[in-house]
């Protein structure tokens, strides 16, 4: 299992942007489907954006697509999330997961899923 630490949360406007990233240790991280959950207070984690271990397919929660980007740089063992034009119901704790595949274009939506977790980052969207 890769060890995955998040950063990059805090506090923006409306209609601004921020970038988080999940950092992994361990040498087999381009073998991870990495995934972008959510979760709002009160509420079950959720979706939010996934990529396979090779970076060339993506998957996003009908709410990001066209605002938010995922990423990796395998050589940096780095995965990446830049949202843009975030609103206020982009507030929620962010998480980034990962999952070993065989596969290296296929993505996984599903919380399920993923055997390995961050610690969670705090995006606040302020109105």
């Amino acid at each position: 299992q890769v060890q995955l630490v998040e950063s990059g949360g805090g506090l923006v406007q409306a209609g601004g942007s921020l970038r988080l990233s999940c950092a992994a240790s361990g040498r087999t991280f381009s073998s991870y489907a990495v995934g972008w959950f959510r979760q709002h207070p009160g509420k079950e984690r959720e979706f939010v954006a996934a990529i396979s271990r090779s970076g060339g397919s993506t998957a996003y929660a009908d709410s990001v697509k066209g605002r938010f980007t995922i990423d990796r740089d395998n050589a940096k063992n780095t995965v990446s999330l830049q949202m843009n034009s975030l609103k206020s119901e982009d507030t929620a704790v962010y998480y980034c997961a990962g999952q070993g595949s065989m596969y290296t274009s296929t993505v996984y939506v599903r919380m399920g899923t993923y055997g390995s977790w961050g610690q969670g980052t705090q995006v606040t969207v302020s109105s």
